[in-house]
């Protein structure tokens, strides 16, 4: 793991919390919309959240 000190991982783990709860909320906007292309956008802005959680997961990784 990185050298994080306590401040960065509280915010680094709030931050990680923060892009799942979009991500869930998004997915299930996407599949409540009738319009494509409004689905289409939720569904494109959960695949963000998702892929920036991952990427900040990546840190604690290291």
């Amino acid at each position: 793991m990185s050298n994080l000190n306590q401040l960065e991982l509280q915010h680094l783990r709030h931050l990680i919390g923060a892009h799942e709860t979009a991500y869930q909320k998004l997915n299930t906007f996407s599949s409540q919309a009738v319009d494509p292309q409004i689905k289409q956008m939720f569904a494109k802005s959960a695949q963000d959240a998702l892929n920036t959680k991952q990427k900040l997961l990546s840190f604690l990784n290291d």
